[in-house]
């Protein structure tokens, strides 16, 4: 099999010309992202952590029991996107008084139909491999360099840590080398934004996105859509009511009374509506290890900024809790919360990407050029 990082080899050689680079001891080190990308994400983009307000039709209770509808009764949900990305640092490179971390990920992302009968097919996927520095720790001839060395290169694209990077920006990371791995994260996302979009508007055709929607979907005019979230921030507080029957609970407070087969009454983001969110359990407490475990996030875009019809929320849940049948447990420390046809996306997108084993044998820097 030829190197498929080959294309790589004339980005690193113009790095080892022109500046020193400091290898990775053992060619690739996995740069994880911590702490959790999703909590984290959810917590910064959605304001203020105590809700005030209610946002549904029908808000006469806390809690609303759902019926699963399975596909056989009502196939609302069509389409599932999830992505990945896995970023791999590969060294340092020393320019003057200035240096920054080379780091190669794989990114990706991929929407799946499920027809009628049940059967799951690719309908689209994207996959690029990023070469990231922090573009103010090199010089503008040796940056130019690079970009020459990667233009025309189908499938692989330069990119600046430090710019267009709102995952770090939300948690206010400052080390190159973290903020390295959250621009592959969020370069996922806008490839998981591309797939959405792609999309027509199809009342009757609605789509599965795989974590919190964020501050990207409050003006979203493309096909009905629910964010799904797994994990999702832990500090929420919600007040009901005023004067002496007011009441005051905490996200725990609020999920450990919710049953199987249950969902809560419809919140608005920031107090506003433009998102609204409710949680769904789709697995029972028991045999859980968790209290917040079987519980799913639901995030829904609401463009008029109307309470959104209760009956609808209930259909939306009944589809999202039918789609718990078939689960990985065992193979993903998530099973308990997951979607099957996310998880499907999820896998087809990993199944595409190169081993460790394979960056180790394919990128390699050349010989550092005596000065």
């Amino acid at each position: 099999m030829p190197n498929p990082f080959q294309p790589l080899q004339s980005a690193l050689r113009t790095l080892v010309e022109n500046a020193q680079v400091l290898p990775a001891t053992g060619q690739v080190v996995v740069d994880m992202v911590t702490p959790d990308l999703e909590e984290i994400y959810d917590q910064r983009t959605t304001g203020e952590a105590t809700v005030q307000t209610v946002w549904e039709t029908d808000a006469r209770l806390l809690y609303r029991s759902i019926q699963p509808i399975p596909r056989s009764e009502e196939h609302g949900f069509r389409y599932f996107i999830d992505g990945s990305a896995r970023t791999y640092f590969i060294g340092t490179v020393l320019e003057q008084d200035r240096s920054t971390p080379v780091q190669v990920s794989q990114v990706g992302a991929a929407m799946v139909k499920r027809e009628d009968d049940g059967r799951i097919r690719v309908t689209s996927n994207r996959r690029t491999i990023l070469l990231t520095l922090e573009k103010s720790q090199v010089s503008d001839p040796l940056w130019q360099d690079l970009e020459q060395a990667l233009t025309g290169v189908p499938g692989y694209t330069l990119c600046d840590s430090a710019t267009n990077n709102r995952y770090a920006d939300a948690m206010d990371l400052q080390e190159s080398r973290p903020r390295g791995a959250h621009r592959a994260n969020w370069h996922m996302r806008e490839l998981e934004i591309e797939l959405a979009q792609s999309l027509p508007r199809a009342n009757d055709e609605w789509l599965v996105v795989d974590g919190s929607l964020g501050n990207e979907f409050e003006t979203w005019r493309g096909a009905p859509l629910v964010g799904v979230a797994k994990t999702f921030r832990r500090d929420s507080r919600f007040e009901f009511g005023t004067g002496p029957r007011d009441r005051k609970i905490n996200l725990f407070g609020l999920l450990k009374d919710l049953q199987e087969n249950q969902r809560t009454i419809v919140f608005p983001r920031n107090n506003e509506g433009r998102i609204v969110f409710w949680y769904v359990r789709i697995r029972p407490q028991k045999g859980l290890d968790y209290p917040l475990m079987g519980v799913i996030k639901v995030e829904m875009p609401n463009l008029d900024r109307e309470p959104v019809d209760s009956q609808l929320v209930d259909r939306i849940s009944g589809w999202l809790i039918a789609e718990r049948r078939v689960t990985p447990y065992g193979r993903d420390g998530r099973w308990h919360a997951h979607l099957y046809p996310i998880y499907i996306a999820e896998q087809v997108i990993r199944s595409q990407f190169y081993s460790e084993e394979v960056l180790k044998l394919g990128i390699r820097w050349p010989f550092q050029i005596s000065t």
